[in-house]
């Protein structure tokens, strides 16, 4: 699946080509999303599928003139042309495209003339609404880091905590856009900051916060924290509500797999199965929660080959693809050190059918799993076994148990060190530097000096 076959596709510039048939339904999947995420998914689905690049890239290109983003109608139809030429929607519309061009013109003159009139009359809310309309202008026509900048103007002109929340979503979308995932995150805390009440006037907040703080957790690979931000989701998220850059069943799906790789099967149980706000989502993909069902009660086998029939579809998604192989090789190793735990020794055929496609063996992933520190074991080519290596617990108890006399020891002649100088009169309680001032004349310094040599004494 991951390497490319004779096809068209082997000039896309993507790196990553899925020749497998994925499990869901094109049309009920796009559904779920509107704004400009829907429209980089269909080209993302376009560029990477050999099974439904046609017609992921037709619905791209007819997505596109619905829209005012020219940049994006270019860029589906250059697509559309490589991998289904002969399609009627693999043409550019030069008449539209000048047209829209034009228009998109025409429209951020005007923008840009109204807000000079607002400041030039000092009226705060007009140029906080005049910079909200021209930052979703140049949002709409694809000019994202002009949309940011403008959403950004919107602050100083903010006048109740309201504004606070409708600007900092603006910047945290344009954001997500940009993959500017330090934006999304310093935003999001913003709004969490400075408008608690808020927080508890608007239940839909809690979680378009911890999709947002998920996603950019999960982007720079911290998928314990992002786990945690899907699987503290509230299930107050309604349909639509954060189409435009995530859907319910991206929460269940990114939360369990993330949740997979990090956690152990205590919080698996305790966190996922158990939380009674998650399970709403993982209604939406119960693959997922029978995948980490059979984690927690040690089938792993059934898991993997659970997790692998979607992985096609994982591949296809725009924040998961560049994550599955690193989500996937943690799940699976984790599964391996889980199974190998109560035996010390396993055969290399037990292993194989457990954990390797038929006819393969897994013997090279243990070495490297060895190498790596990840299994505690060595393996016996010559009869075909894995044995754990053995730990000598007496040892550790003895060098533990010496460590901590020790340590006793080592407090004990201190506290009686102690006790003897505050008896003998000679704690120094001024923390300054001894000197003939602090001291007072020659006597007080000798007094001192005396001290000095009881207690050299003492140590000798």
């Amino acid at each position: 699946m991951a390497s490319a076959p004779s096809s068209p596709t082997q000039t896309r510039k993507r790196s990553i080509v899925v020749t497998d048939t994925p499990k869901f339904d094109l049309e009920s999947y796009i559904q779920n999303y509107k704004g400009r995420t829907r429209l980089d998914r269909l080209i993302l689905i376009g560029t990477s599928s050999t099974f439904l690049g046609v017609d992921a890239l037709k619905a791209a290109v007819t997505e596109a003139k619905q829209g005012q983003d020219v940049k994006k109608y270019v860029e589906a139809v250059g697509h559309l042309q490589i991998i289904g030429p002969t399609e009627k929607e693999a043409v550019v519309d030069n008449a539209w495209v000048e047209k829209q061009n034009k228009h998109n013109a025409a429209e951020t003159n005007r923008l840009e003339h109204e807000l000079k009139g607002y400041k030039n009359n000092l009226i705060k809310e007009s140029i906080r609404m005049g910079n909200e309309d021209l930052g979703k202008h140049y949002q709409a026509i694809g000019d994202l880091a002009k949309a940011f900048e403008a959403y950004s103007r919107m602050r100083q002109d903010i006048s109740i905590s309201k504004h606070i929340v409708d600007v900092s979503k603006h910047l945290i979308e344009v954001a997500i856009e940009q993959r500017n995932w330090l934006a999304v995150s310093t935003n999001a805390q913003k709004i969490r900051g400075n408008n608690p009440v808020s927080m508890e006037e608007d239940k839909s907040l809690q979680p378009y916060l911890c999709a947002a703080d998920g996603l950019a957790q999960m982007d720079s690979g911290e998928y314990y924290s992002a786990a945690h931000s899907f699987l503290a989701t509230n299930s107050g998220l309604a349909p639509g509500q954060c189409s435009e850059i995530i859907s319910q069943n991206d929460i269940a799906i990114y939360g369990g797999l993330c949740a997979l790789a990090s956690m152990d099967r205590n919080e698996l149980q305790r966190k996922v199965l158990d939380n009674s706000n998650f399970r709403s989502y993982l209604e939406l993909e119960p693959h997922i929660r029978r995948a980490i069902t059979f984690f927690v009660n040690s089938r792993y086998a059934q898991c993997l080959a659970i997790l692998e029939s979607y992985r096609a579809d994982y591949l296809l998604d725009l924040h998961l693809q560049k994550h599955v192989d690193e989500l996937y090789h943690l799940i699976r190793s984790k599964s391996i050190v889980q199974y190998f735990i109560p035996f010390s020794c396993v055969t290399l055929d037990n292993l194989n059918s457990q954990f390797a496609a038929p006819g393969k063996s897994i013997e090279k992933e243990l070495v490297q799993m060895i190498a790596r520190k990840e299994l505690d074991a060595r393996i016996d080519t010559q009869n075909r076994v894995v044995t754990s290596v053995p730990s000598d617990a007496r040892a550790r108890l003895q060098a533990s148990t010496l460590a901590a006399a020790r340590e006793y020891e080592r407090e004990a002649r201190r506290r009686i060190l102690h006790m003897n100088i505050a008896e003998a009169d000679l704690e120094v309680k001024s923390p300054k530097k001894h000197t003939l001032a602090t001291f007072g004349g020659a006597d007080e310094w000798e007094n001192s000096m005396g001290a000095g040599r009881a207690l050299r004494s003492f140590h000798g």
